[in-house]
């Protein structure tokens, strides 16, 4: 079995589409749009097969951000080493993307930086 795609809802969807494929090389489809309902979304797909599915809707509520709350955690993303987490971080940084922490190396033997996206939503590079 394998996961199919993550869904992610966002305000700004051609921006956080934008913001995927400028700093982690996605591709995007075509935008469906459902005129009915007033669902958009992209589908995001990433060099090692892994997709993640944009949605906004007119009316999607504020998201209010809390460090541990139950359901999304974070999206990880593996760049392949210490020094591809730190230049990318640095360019997320630079980009106004928050760090939360790190660099480090987890109990678990990560090397990684937390982050969020231009929405808040977190995100970690690891080696």
């Amino acid at each position: 079995m394998q996961i199919s795609h993550i869904a992610l809802y966002v305000h700004d969807l051609e921006g956080m589409k934008e913001f995927y494929m400028r700093h982690f090389a996605a591709k995007a489809n075509s935008q469906y749009h459902n005129p009915r309902t007033g669902l958009r979304t992209y589908f995001l797909s990433f060099e090692d097969g892994a997709r993640l599915e944009l949605m906004h809707w007119p009316d999607v509520a504020p998201s209010k951000p809390e460090p541990r709350r139950a359901g999304y955690g974070h999206l990880a993303f593996r760049v392949g080493s210490r020094e591809k987490v730190d230049a990318l971080s640095a360019q997320l940084s630079a980009a106004g993307c928050p760090v939360l922490s790190g660099p480090r190396v987890t109990g678990d033997g990560y090397y990684e930086v937390s982050l969020t996206d231009p929405e808040g939503n977190s995100l970690e590079l690891v080696a």
